[in-house]
């Protein structure tokens, strides 16, 4: 038993985000533009029809997922491995708060896949556990999987899955407020897979 596909969905805008401030594991809520994000993008996220639907215990991907159940009338189980990054020290601060207390540290961070924040954890670490979960459904479940979660959880795992080396992850590009990424298992590989469609989303309205 395997999947034959994987939906990455970060959720939508957040009252942090919307501020420019670090959120981590804290539980920011969707303002009104991400319920609208969320509303959007749950018509499009069916289509994969998900067999299995998983979810981030904290609230602002709690209530994107909640978007996709009331349109497609499918459960979401929750599971806190799928949380965003501990940032540790730096969380409720924006950069330039983070930069004051820990000049030239973000840089570093945004550098070095494996450097975790002060009393935080590194992105090697958030996608070893991630990893975990998509093990889990690997082995247990067939078809697709849909995992609503968060940005820097989405784009570690992924470099992760598809086997790239550490020293590459910064290389990847961040996630969009509820946009997603597809992936599909290598043929005859039960450990690697390959990158289908990266920061897919609906097109802003105009």
């Amino acid at each position: 038993m395997s999947l034959e596909r994987l939906v990455l969905w970060r959720h939508g805008e957040t009252d942090y985000n919307a501020a420019g401030r670090i959120q981590g594991h804290l539980d920011s809520s969707l303002t009104e533009n991400g319920r609208e994000q969320a509303r959007r993008a749950a018509p499009v996220i069916a289509r994969f029809a998900p067999d299995i639907a998983m979810s981030s215990d904290l609230t602002r991907a709690r209530s994107t997922a909640a978007a996709f159940t009331e349109f497609s009338g499918t459960s979401v189980r929750f599971d806190k491995r799928l949380r965003e990054t501990h940032l540790g020290e730096w969380q409720g601060l924006s950069g330039a708060e983070v930069e004051h207390g820990w000049p030239g540290a973000m840089t570093v961070w945004r550098a070095d896949a494996a450097w975790a924040p002060p009393g935080g954890e590194s992105r090697v670490e958030v996608a070893e556990r991630a990893s975990e979960v998509v093990d889990e459904l690997h082995h247990q479940h067939q078809g697709t999987a849909l995992l609503c979660a968060h940005g820097g959880l989405i784009t570690a795992l992924t470099a992760r899955l598809v086997g790239l080396p550490v020293d590459l992850w910064p290389g990847l590009g961040g996630i969009t407020n509820c946009h997603w990424v597809v992936l599909k298992p290598r043929t005859g590989d039960d450990h690697r897979w390959r990158l289908v469609a990266y920061n897919a989303g609906v097109p802003a309205e105009a």
